[in-house]
C-alpha cells in the first residue's frame, strides 16, 4: 500500500519559468535541478532539464523540459516522458 509519494512529474516548456511561477504563487521552494544531455540508462542523446519543487510534507512536484523536442506529446522512444509518479 502506498503511504506517501516521493514526487509527481510533468513535462513543461520552460523549466525556469515554471519554477518561478511555483515559487512566487504557490510558495514551493526549488529543492534541486538536474540537466543532462543523455539518458543515463541508455546513453542515448536526449537533452533534458528536471526540476524538483519541495512541498510541505517532504514530497515534490517535479517538472522536466525537453529543449530539443518540439511537441508536448509522449515520445514512443522514451515511454513515460509526459508524466511519472514515484513513491
Amino acid at each position: 500500500m502506498w503511504k506517501r509519494l516521493h514526487h509527481v512529474a510533468y513535462r513543461c516548456t520552460d523549466a525556469k519559468e515554471t519554477v518561478d511561477f511555483y515559487e512566487r504563487f504557490l510558495d514551493l521552494k526549488l529543492a534541486t535541478s538536474i540537466a543532462e544531455n543523455v539518458v543515463p540508462s541508455t546513453g542515448e542523446r536526449y537533452p533534458h532539464i528536471h526540476v524538483f519543487l519541495e512541498m510541505a510534507d517532504g514530497g515534490s512536484v517535479a517538472f522536466f523540459e525537453l529543449p530539443e523536442s518540439e511537441e508536448m506529446v509522449p515520445d514512443p522512444k522514451h515511454p513515460g516522458t509526459g508524466f511519472s509518479i514515484s513513491r
